[in-house]
Formats: C-alpha cells, structure tokens, sequence
C-alpha cells in the first residue's frame, strides 16, 4: 500500500509539472547571443565585455535583455550527472556570470541540446533534463535555447516537452527558445511547449544566399524570409515565430542591415543581436537602437506582419498595431534603386486572420517615416519616393 501511495504521489507530481511558465515573452524577447559572431570562442571574460557593452551601447535602454551564451561554453558532467560549465573558459564559474549578468540590469540565458551532444560536440541534455534544469536554476538562468543535434531516435514534440516539464519542476521561470529548425513543424505544437521556437535553419549575414556547410545550408536574410510564409497565424503574446537571431553588423551592407532589422521587426521576431557589442560601428549601433522601430516589434498586439502585394520586385507589408495604428515597409529586393508610387486610397487593407481593416478612402492617417524619423504627410495625397537597393522604407500610420 505504502509502495502504491508512493507512486501515486509521484505520477500526481509530474502531471503537476506539465506545463510551461505562463506570462514570460509577451512581446518577442530582445537580447545578444554569442553565435552568429564567435561560435565556440566563448569565455567569462566575452560576455562581461558583451554585458557590459550592451548597457553602455544605448541597447539595455532601447529594450535589449538577454544575454545569451550559446555552444561550447560546457564542461564534462560531475560524479552525479550534473553539468558543469568549462573551468577554464569560466573560472569563476557560471553563477558568479550570472549574477554579474543581472547586475547590471540583464538576464541571463544559456545553450543545450535536446541529443547526446550540442551541435558543436559538447554534453547533451539527453537524459539529464532534470538534472540540468537544477542547474539552470541554482545559476540563476533566464533564457534556454535548446538544440536539435544528435538526437536519433528521438521524437520532437516529445523531446521538448520533456525539457519544458524539467524546467516547471525546477521552479524558476525560464523562457524557453526551441532550436528545432523548423524540420518538425514546431508552429503546430510550440505554444504549449515554448516561448519562441525556430522556422528554419542557421542565418546567414548575406542578402540572398545559401551557405554550404558540407550537409547543410545556412540561409540569407530573403531566404529566411521567404519561409515564415503562412506561419503568422501561429504567433503571438507569449509563443513567437523565430527566423533565427539577427546579422546586423556581421558583413552586409548598412542598407541589407537596415532591411534586416526592419523586416524581423515587421515578423514580431525575437531581437537577438549576434555582432560584437564591443566594437560596432555607430552605423550598427544606430539600427540596433531605433526606438521607433523596435516598437512595431514589441507592440503589444503581437500580431505578426504580412505581405500584402508585391509590385516589380518591390514587396509591400503592412502590420497592425494597436489603437488602430498601422506599420508598413516597402521592401526592395532589387540590386537597383527604384521609385515608389503608392495611392492609399486605391488600396484597401484587410488582415481576415486577425480581423483588422483599413481603409483609406474613408480615414486618414498621418504618415511617420520611422528611419528618417520624420512626418511625411498623410494618406491623403499618394506616397512618392525613391527606394534604393536592399533597402526599405518604413512608415508608421496614426489616425489623426
């Protein structure tokens, strides 16, 4: 009897544990992660630097929280299982790093993988997600991305409830970032599961290009665009579409950062920048740090973007924000500069997924260009300007 108790009392306090940390990530999380920059170069010393740079940079006061130290950073398992972090890449060990992290005002996030190892060789969470959810917690993590590697035999959705159950038990809340690559569908099943969780493979910091890697592909900014296609109604307060962290300041031009950037915002994507924070040109810091901008990310609607039309290779996309305003950017794709000539009032706006309409011939809206940070009328008179290459124009329109 005692024995049957006893089990009872233990199947009882799993399903207890079933479930996600409610009320985290109601707008797309914003944040560094060390990847897309310096892959496994990782070591204590980086990220006080990037902790640091990134309050000093204006990014903390423009909304940037989390900073997260992906691949590498692993030492071997202890005696019992639990995981370490590399003494010699973080001799002060991983709590001091976090808490020097929430010092100044930030989070801090870390990297497993749902296999036997990480992506880059290290231990995996495979078997130890319980183990390693003490651990996140007694360090005092904010943010778990979560890989896909090495994990034959493995299903997805199951796999990811099992971290997401491990990190409720351990009983600090965590966002939770699952790095699936979009190969299992995460949009049908991610909500309930994560806070966030990836449509597609690994970013690339070019325009429109594919990668080999000897396998596999990394994907330019149009490529990853291109996929979020039809998984906008997944998304929202909470549970967030992710088409990878960004490469602003990684290699393109400032007019392919500026489009990036604008575009992700336009996405409601999480904002993880992935540049080096310590020495980013003013450019860089610029685009990171546009206010205006990173509000039509963070609007608290959550109402993912979409493309409306698309005229000569130039793509317009509207977003609904809230008290009835409205974001729209024109997208060149071109390798030319082109002329814009848009009459509001012959174009009526309907966004049936989330019930939302505009139409110009019967309101009119002032009109904010939110990078040159100006007024530049209303729809009331038809849109005209010139749109260079790679580039976009992004406006903000207010009921007057």
């Amino acid at each position: 009897m005692k024995k049957a108790c006893s089990l009872i009392l233990f199947l009882f306090t799993i399903n207890c544990y079933s479930q996600k940390f409610d009320s985290l990530a109601l707008e797309p999380p914003m944040g560094w992660n060390t990847w897309n920059k310096f892959t496994c170069n990782v070591n204590e010393e980086l990220i006080r630097q990037a902790a640091d740079a990134l309050v000093a940079s204006g990014m903390k006061d423009a909304g940037y929280t989390y900073i997260v130290i992906d691949d590498c950073w692993h030492g071997q398992r202890d005696s019992l299982g639990f995981i370490q972090g590399d003494q010699k890449k973080f001799p002060s060990g991983m709590k001091a790093l976090a808490d020097y992290i929430h010092s100044k005002g930030l989070k801090f996030g870390i990297y497993s993988c749902a296999g036997s190892k990480t992506c880059g060789g290290h231990p995996g969470s495979r078997g130890y997600e319980y183990q390693d959810a003490i651990m996140y917690a007694k360090w005092g993590v904010d943010y778990l991305k979560y890989d896909w590697c090495n994990t034959e035999g493995l299903k997805a959705e199951g796999a990811y409830m099992t971290m997401r159950d491990a990190l409720y038990a351990a009983k600090r809340p965590i966002v939770f970032s699952l790095c699936e690559w979009g190969d299992n569908q995460p949009w049908a099943w991610g909500a309930n599961t994560g806070h966030l969780w990836r449509t597609t493979g690994d970013i690339y910091h070019c325009w429109d290009c594919k990668k080999d890697n000897g396998g596999w592909y990394s994907l330019g900014v149009l490529q990853i665009l291109d996929k979020q296609d039809g998984l906008r109604k997944y998304a929202g307060p909470g549970h967030w579409n992710d088409p990878d962290m960004m490469e602003v300041g990684n290699g393109m031009t400032e007019n392919e950062d500026r489009a990036h950037f604008s575009m992700w915002c336009m996405l409601a994507a999480p904002l993880m920048a992935g540049n080096d924070l310590s020495n980013m040109s003013e450019k860089t810091k610029a685009i990171l740090t546009n206010k205006e901008v990173i509000a039509i990310d963070q609007d608290p609607l959550g109402i993912q973007g979409f493309k409306y039309k698309t005229i000569d290779s130039v793509e317009i996309w509207f977003k609904p924000l809230e008290k009835g305003d409205w974001a729209v950017c024109f997208l060149n794709r071109k390798n030319v500069a082109d002329g814009i000539e848009f009459d509001w009032k012959e174009n009526s706006v309907t966004d049936s997924l989330f019930h939302k309409e505009v139409n110009f011939k019967a309101v009119t809206y002032k009109i904010r260009n939110l990078w040159l940070k100006k007024g530049q009328g209303t729809t009331g008179k038809i849109f005209k300007t010139t749109l260079d290459a790679h580039d976009v124009v992004m406006l903000r329109l207010s009921r007057q």
